[in-house]
């Protein structure tokens, strides 16, 4: 098995954290310290020993539910059948905790993700508008 096959085999759960036109930005929601819960993911995914990663990305789309974070499942996850799950309105501290928590024990396929979060699940951008033309 070559290098990136054994790296892809492992790749953990992935908390993709929008920092685009509005998620992350302060003018546009300045009731959120938004720096600050970037670093308690970061610090959450280091603590972790590896079961998840924290990365940033440009606009996802949904900027009417920044802030957005999308849970990406593990290699085990997906194989368990977890798929990618989209968290809207991720600015306070109890869904920064709900996402390290779910992360840790696994995210999508793995774990159960815990109540309260799953009530901030949101259709990614495409589902929406395929759900909208019905």
């Amino acid at each position: 098995m070559n290098h990136a096959a054994v790296r892809a085999a492992r790749r953990p759960c992935t908390l993709v954290v929008c920092r685009g036109c509005c998620c992350g930005n302060p003018r546009k929601h300045p009731g959120t310290d938004h720096a600050w819960q970037l670093d308690r993911l970061r610090a959450g995914a280091a603590a972790s020993g590896g079961r998840f990663t924290v990365r940033t990305t440009d606009c996802l789309g949904p900027c009417d539910r920044a802030n957005v974070v999308v849970v990406q499942p593990s290699t085990a996850g997906r194989l368990a059948g977890g798929r990618a799950v989209w968290v809207g309105f991720a600015m306070d501290d109890d869904c920064t905790d709900d996402l390290l928590s779910w992360a840790s024990a696994g995210g999508p396929g793995i774990a159960e993700p815990p109540a309260t979060l799953r009530l901030q699940f949101i259709p990614p951008p495409r589902e929406a508008r395929v759900r909208t033309r019905r």
